[in-house]
């Protein structure tokens, strides 16, 4: 998540009333999370860990919990709760801001495009040309869809990454400021859910198909020309690559990737990152070939021990 107007360490460190190691007109242009994060960036990290990983990373302003060495070239942000205090930057930069009417007024809707009774369209939400939108769809604040766009009942676009921190005294949620962006010629079955990312993008590439009932988390990319079948979970932060299958009532780890062009059979669990142009299947996964071999195997030794 970009600011509107860069910011300096200075302004930043009393946002959130918190020391600063680093000059103080050091600029500050944006928020990530550390799998998107780019130069000028904010990064959080509260755990040893992950000090390396986060000090390491494209941020260049390290929102951290313990006064280390600062890198060459870099800032830091000394706080006790580091979770908290990205949360308290969210929502400075990108306020909730509630709407009064079905259809924002600062919603751009394109030329051509029919929007069905019921659908709620959030503010500032930008829709393309020709794209259909049927009964009771919800689309939430900051939403990106292009042209030649159809969604089907009960799709709710832009709802909260579910992503928690345990406290002693319950779950603190690390609020969403991030979009979801639909590209072009884009089909959303009924009741699917996409959540909008934490600071960056939730993105479907242009052409896919997505059928009725899946799931797609927060910040995940899904590639061009997929299709995703029914009653599919994706989870947040993975990659899926162009022209990717996904049969019915598949589940994915999250941060992971799925080659172009692989198929991923039905029910199967994707536990790891897979390669292109390969068929899988079973969970843990594997090449649906080795995993059929495997089941073969299993049966004799079970026919043997029966016949022993």
């Amino acid at each position: 998540m970009k600011f509107k107007k860069a910011q300096t360490l200075e302004q930043i460190a009393d946002l959130i009333q918190a020391k600063f190691i680093g000059d103080a007109n050091f600029s500050v242009t944006g928020i990530n999370e550390i799998h998107v994060v780019t130069s000028g960036d904010i990064v959080f990290v509260d755990h040893p860990k992950y000090y390396d990983k986060a000090l390491n990373s494209d941020a260049t302003t390290i929102l951290i919990n313990k006064e280390v060495e600062c890198p060459v070239g870099k800032a830091l942000l000394i706080s006790d709760d580091p979770f908290r205090d990205f949360n308290k930057i969210t929502k400075h930069f990108n306020p909730f801001i509630s709407s009064k009417e079905s259809i924002s007024e600062s919603a751009i809707i394109g030329e051509g495009t029919v929007i069905q009774p019921n659908v709620f369209i959030g503010n500032n939400v930008i829709i393309g040309k020709n794209c259909l939108i049927h009964p009771n769809v919800t689309i939430y604040n900051n939403i990106i869809i292009g042209d030649n766009v159809t969604i089907h009942a009960n799709t709710v676009l832009g709802a909260d990454a579910f992503y928690y921190k345990k406290r002693s005294e319950g779950f603190d949620q690390l609020v969403s400021g991030g979009r979801v962006v639909i590209e072009n010629n884009v089909d959303l079955g009924a009741s699917c859910t996409i959540d909008r990312g934490v600071t960056g993008d939730t993105t479907i590439g242009e052409g896919t198909k997505i059928d009725n009932q899946v799931h797609v988390g927060h910040d995940t990319v899904i590639g061009k020309k997929c299709l995703i079948a029914s009653q599919t979970g994706i989870a947040g932060c993975v990659v899926i690559e162009d022209e990717v299958t996904l049969w019915g009532q598949v589940g994915t780890n999250s941060g992971i990737t799925i080659g172009k062009g692989a198929v991923i059979l039905g029910q199967t669990g994707v536990t790891k990152s897979v390669s292109g142009g390969k068929t899988y299947f079973g969970t843990p996964i594997s090449e649906s070939r080795d995993k059929l071999k495997e089941l073969a195997h299993l049966k004799r030794l079970i026919k043997e021990e029966k016949k022993a």
